[in-house]
């Protein structure tokens, strides 16, 4: 069971503080609603490219061998993530390390310097990484996929952008990113795990008033209505990517929604004996890597089918792939499918949430994101409840139009 106590600081950054039973370990995460979905156009790669400026120090631990050996010397893993929703910052140590980790975390986040001359050097950094994905064809395809399914809309740009954003991007464009998305009202101050050395005296509420008070940001561009492409980069290689998108009526604000989407997606492609793995896999042998998976922008579902397969074989599995779907579409799933499909689930639910850093995650999408009361159980709950019924209405909700993305030796007429 967990326990959970929330409370505003003074510069209106919620603080969560969410005990867990039986672990000697805590996770301190930090998230804001900064994510790629709130750039604008010109802005593309600065929220993820913020998130590495801050690592470079701050007032307290100033340079990023500071920072560095400062977590290391705590046995701590420290990390951060930028996704179209959200930006987090987040450190995991030991129980008795705690207040230090929160010194750390809230000092290089909240106040760093943002030093012109280290942006310089880690534009290079992150122009690299860039790159890098660019050879990686899996990576391609899932840029390639957003682009299908939300055209010219943020969620259809990539997180890191383009690499002719990184060179312009300047000092002042950054912080003013920062003091227009960062504000405490569309974020949160997460700590998870055993709370047995988080002092209740408000020390680390003063520790998180690091962040500066900061305006309400403006609302995000809402989802576009669904107008689906194929996209395809042509290459002459012996293996395809392929990725496909469709866009469920499903109501993302329910969680109960939310939980017969994700067992949906289970038994369609999310385990070893989900429908795509047994037959595209299995018994056809068509693909070495084949899953679909569900998820949940604050405002839109999606519903991901992807394979990694040899080029040859790629249009039979695709047609395939969505034959399953129609199927599901028009006959449902059968009642043992479902029971499976939710036991695995909330049984993988069961065993991540054994991870701090996990539960961390999920709160912040939980209260960020969709805007809900945090309840790491109530999750696991709603999984446990999914009925067939609701299973099939979901299945019924996806339609056959989807959005398309390929990278292989194919053109678009291929997908027609």
């Amino acid at each position: 069971m967990t326990t959970i106590a929330s409370s505003t600081l003074a510069n209106g950054l919620p603080l969560h503080r969410i005990g867990i039973e039986g672990t000697r370990a805590v996770t301190i995460l930090v998230a804001f609603d900064a994510g790629a979905r709130t750039e604008r156009p010109e802005e593309n790669g600065m929220a993820h490219f913020l998130e590495h400026l801050v690592f470079k120090g701050g007032e307290k631990f100033p340079h990023y061998r500071d920072v560095n050996e400062t977590a290391e010397t705590l046995g701590g893993s420290l990390n951060a993530y930028t996704s179209h929703d959200l930006v987090a910052f987040h450190i995991t140590v030991r129980a008795e390390a705690a207040a230090d980790a929160a010194d750390l975390l809230t000092d290089f986040v909240g106040r760093p310097h943002l030093d012109a001359e280290e942006l310089d050097r880690e534009r290079g950094v992150v122009i690299q990484e860039i790159q890098r994905y660019k050879d990686e064809p899996s990576s391609v395809a899932e840029e390639l996929i957003d682009r299908a399914a939300f055209g010219e809309h943020p969620l259809g740009r990539s997180v890191l952008g383009p690499e002719e954003h990184l060179r312009t991007f300047t000092r002042e464009g950054i912080v003013a990113f920062r003091n227009r998305r960062w504000a405490g009202e569309r974020g949160g101050a997460f700590i998870v795990g055993n709370l047995e050395h988080v002092p209740q005296n408000g020390a680390f509420g003063e520790l998180f008033e690091r962040f500066p008070a900061l305006s309400a940001p403006e609302p995000y561009e809402a989802a576009p209505a669904f107008t689906p492409n194929v996209i395809v980069d042509k290459r002459d290689t012996n293996q395809s990517h392929l990725r496909m998108s469709y866009r469920p009526e499903v109501d993302v604000s329910d969680p109960a929604e939310r939980a017969a989407l994700a067992i949906y997606a289970t038994l369609l492609g999310g385990s070893m004996s989900s429908r795509l793995f047994d037959e595209i896999r299995e018994q056809r042998g068509l693909a070495y890597s084949v899953y679909g998976i569900s998820h949940s922008h604050a405002d839109v579902p999606l519903l991901q089918l992807a394979a990694g397969l040899d080029s040859t074989k790629c249009i039979e599995a695709y047609t395939r792939m969505r034959e399953i779907v129609s199927e599901l579409r028009d006959d449902g799933p059968t009642e043992a499918e479902v029971q499976r499909a939710r036991a695995y689930a909330a049984g993988r639910r069961v065993l991540a949430f054994e991870n701090t850093n996990a539960v961390a995650r999920h709160a912040a999408a939980q209260s960020i994101v969709f805007g809900e009361e945090i309840d790491p159980d109530g999750a696991i709950a709603a999984l446990d409840a999914v009925t067939l019924d609701e299973v099939t209405e979901v299945a019924r909700e996806v339609a056959d139009a989807l959005a398309i993305a390929c990278v292989g030796p194919h053109s678009e007429s291929d997908f027609s």
